[in-house]
C-alpha cells in the first residue's frame, strides 16, 4: 500500500482494558492483521489483577507502534481520556478488550474519511460472536437488532467500531469517569453538539459475549449498578421494572378475582421472548422461529438477566441516593 493512501489520515487506537487475559490475544493480534496498520495503539490497563498487561507487553513486543499505559484502577471513561490525550494523530479509533476487528476494519473506517472529508465521526458496524448454544440465545436477548441504513442491515452506532476527530473528544470534554453507561452518555455529547457523522458498513468488529450464566449476571448486575449510580436507570431500569409490575398485577389478580386470569403473566412473558426472537430474525427459517429448546431457554435466561438487573439496582439504591431521570 502506498504512502499516498497511508498518511494523508492518521489514526491512533485506543483501548481500555482490565483483566482481559483470556481476550487479549485475539484483539491484538487482529490489530496486527490489519491491511491499512494503525499509527499507534495506545492500551490503557485499569488496574488488571491478572496477567493482561505481561501478556500484552509480550504480544507487542518492540514494537513502537504500541504503547502500553498502566493507569491504575480506572474506569473505562478514564481510560479513554488518558488514551486520546495521550495519542499522537487527528483521528482516534476506539476498539474494546474482548473484541477482535476484520483485517480491513481501519481500511474502511479511514476510506470513510477519504470518501466524505467533512465528516467528524464515522461508525463501523459490528457483529456477535455466537460460537455456543448459550451465546446464541443470548445474542437474540441483547444484542441491538440490525437495522436498514444505506442499504446494509447494521447495529446502532457504538463508540468501540468508531473513529473521531480528537477535536469532537475535546469539544465534549471526553468520557464521563464511569464503569458503564459512559459510551452512551459520550455518543449523546457528540450528537448534541451536531458533529458530522457517517457510517463505514464493511468496518466490522466482532463482540463476545460472556459464556455463561454466572459471567452473564455478573455483567447485567455491575451494568445496573453503574448506570444507576450515574443516574441513568429511565434507559433501562424502569422498563425491566414496568414489566414486572403488569406480571404482579395479573398474578394478583388470579388470586382476587379468577385464578385463569394469572395465565396471562407467563403469556406476556412468552409474547416478550416472540418479539425478541422476531425482530432478530433476518430471513432465517420456520425452525429458527418456533424451535422450543431454544424458546425454554431465552424464556429462563431473560429473567436471569432482570433479576441482575433489578439486583444492581437496589444495590445503587442503597449505596447511596441516585439521580432519578
Amino acid at each position: 500500500m502506498s504512502d499516498s493512501l497511508h498518511k494523508p489520515v492518521r489514526v491512533s487506537v485506543v483501548i481500555p482494558m482490565r483483566n482481559e487475559a483470556s481476550s487479549i490475544h485475539e484483539l491484538i493480534g487482529s490489530l496486527q492483521r490489519q491491511l491499512l496498520p494503525p499509527d499507534e495503539v495506545i492500551l490503557v490497563d485499569g488496574g488488571s489483577t491478572d496477567q493482561t498487561v505481561a501478556l500484552a507487553k509480550q504480544l507487542c513486543g518492540d514494537d513502537p507502534h504500541y504503547r502500553i499505559i498502566e493507569a491504575g484502577p480506572a474506569t473505562p471513561g478514564r481510560g479513554r481520556n488518558i488514551g486520546y490525550k495521550t495519542a499522537k494523530f487527528e483521528w482516534i479509533a476506539f476498539m474494546d478488550a474482548g473484541c477482535e476487528v476484520e483485517p480491513d476494519w481501519l481500511l474502511e473506517l479511514v476510506h470513510a474519511v477519504r470518501s466524505s472529508p467533512q465528516a467528524d465521526v464515522v461508525h463501523g458496524n459490528y457483529e456477535v460472536v455466537t460460537d455456543t448454544f448459550f451465546t446464541r440465545c443470548a445474542a437474540l436477548i441483547y444484542a441491538p437488532p440490525r437495522q436498514p441504513v444505506e442499504g446494509y442491515l447494521l447495529r446502532p452506532p457504538v463508540v468501540h467500531s468508531s473513529l473521531f476527530r480528537k477535536s469532537v473528544l475535546e469539544t465534549v470534554g471526553g468520557f464521563p469517569d464511569l464503569r458503564a453507561g459512559e459510551d452512551l452518555m459520550f455518543l449523546e455529547a457528540v450528537e448534541k453538539n451536531g458533529f458530522r457523522s457517517i457510517r463505514s458498513p464493511r468496518a466490522a468488529s466482532w463482540w463476545s459475549l460472556r459464556p455463561g450464566l454466572i459471567s452473564t449476571y455478573m455483567r447485567f448486575h455491575i451494568y445496573a449498578y453503574h448506570n444507576a449510580r450515574a443516574g441513568r436507570v429511565h434507559d433501562w431500569h424502569h422498563g425491566v421494572r414496568r414489566i414486572y409490575l403488569l406480571y404482579l398485577f395479573f398474578l394478583l389478580l388470579g388470586v382476587l378475582l379468577h385464578p385463569a386470569l394469572a395465565l396471562f403473566t407467563p403469556m406476556l412473558h412468552f409474547a416478550r421472548t416472540g418479539k425478541y426472537i422476531w425482530q432478530r430474525r433476518y430471513g432465517r427459517s420456520l425452525f429458527f422461529l418456533i424451535n422450543p429448546i431454544q424458546f425454554v431457554v431465552m424464556c429462563f435466561l431473560i429473567i436471569w438477566i432482570d433479576i441482575a438487573t433489578l439486583t444492581g439496582w437496589m444495590k445503587a439504591l442503597a449505596s447511596r441516593p441516585v439521580t432519578q431521570n
